[in-house]
């Protein structure tokens, strides 16, 4: 598969561009595969991982698009739990995608609650994510 993207790079370099994404370590290999490769990409973007706050935030505005309302005390229930992913699993932690998958468990968890208290008071109990749910 190198061999034929660096022939069609060379033959195609006036009505191409190629990109290439992924994570750094794997890049580089996959950079090294081939000795002449590396010099057919003259630009490279690093992209840093986001920030626990930033995590959270991305967190936060999932639950503001599928209109959820997080309860007081679960901004840092929150803020624990992606340190801890981040800790306990950071060679294949996905950033804003590991967020999405943890907000859809936690909507799961949400709604199984909802389930098991048949009885809720409110309709805001609906939408709100307890810390119960995290």
């Amino acid at each position: 598969a190198i061999d034929t993207l660096l022939k069609i790079m060379e033959d195609e370099r006036e009505n191409m561009i190629v990109i290439v994404a992924g994570y750094n370590d794997l890049m580089q290999n996959f950079l090294d595969a081939n000795p002449g490769l590396r010099s057919r990409f003259s630009k490279f973007i690093k992209f840093l991982d986001y920030s626990e706050v930033e995590l959270y935030e991305i967190f936060e505005l999932y639950c503001k698009q599928q209109d959820y309302i997080l309860a007081d005390g679960t901004k840092q229930i929150i803020l624990d739990k992606i340190r801890s992913m981040k800790e306990i699993n950071m060679q294949h932690f996905g950033n804003a995608r590991t967020i999405r998958n943890y907000f859809e468990r936690v909507i799961s968890n949400q709604a199984n609650r909802m389930v098991q208290e048949y009885g809720f008071s409110d309709d805001n109990a609906l939408i709100t994510i307890t810390a119960d749910d995290l």
